[in-house]
Order: structure tokens, then sequence, then C-alpha cells
């Protein structure tokens, strides 16, 4: 994606360029209005058009994108899940070992001393 353009060996911001435009045609007779005008409309079909090339066109758009971030919530609950159940069974084990530990070194178990 471009982010300017070069002219004269330069590189321009795109709303450096518009706004260039947008004096250019006001010099040569169209009133401000008018050019407004058409700058929103380009934007809205650019907008447009980026959203096809997207796959997101239709009419069932938002209901995709609401799915989306539906699952992606869900998805972060469920590693958000994991990490606590695999953090809480690792506090276990350790406690176990050294429960074991404790009862070895006591001679509990007649494994120790």
């Amino acid at each position: 994606m471009m982010s300017g353009q070069m002219i004269s060996g330069q590189t321009i911001s795109d709303g450096a360029v518009l706004a260039q435009l947008v004096a250019q045609g006001q010099q040569q007779g169209a009133d401000l209005a008018t050019l407004r005008a058409i700058v929103e409309q380009s934007g809205e079909l650019g907008a447009t058009r980026a959203l096809v090339r997207m796959g997101l066109g239709d009419e069932g758009a938002g209901r995709d994108l609401g799915e989306l971030r539906e699952l992606l919530a869900a998805w972060r609950d469920a590693k958000s899940s994991l990490w606590k159940a695999g953090l809480a069974w690792v506090v276990r084990l350790l406690g176990a070992i050294g429960i074991g530990a404790i009862a070895v070194q006591q001679g509990l178990m007649g494994w120790g001393k």
C-alpha cells in the first residue's frame, strides 16, 4: 500500500495530493461544494471496493464480522482458561512432590532414613 505519491522526486502524502487536486479544481472553475462532494463520493467508492475485495461487500458481512468477533472472544476465553488450568495442575504437582519428599524424608514410606 502506498502512503503517498512521487511528484517531481518528492513524496507527497495522500492528503496533500487530495488538497492539491481540490485547489487545482477550484482554480479551474469548480466550486468548493462540488469538489468536496466528489471527494466524498470517491472515498465512499474506494471504501466499498476495499470491502468487496476482502469479501465483506454483501448483505451478511455485518453478521459475519459479529460471528468472527464472538469466535475470537471465545478463543481468548478458552486460551485464558487453559493457562489457568495448566498453572493449577503445575501447582498441584509441585505440592504433591513436596509432600512426597517430606514423607520420604520423615521415613513415613520406608524409603528414607
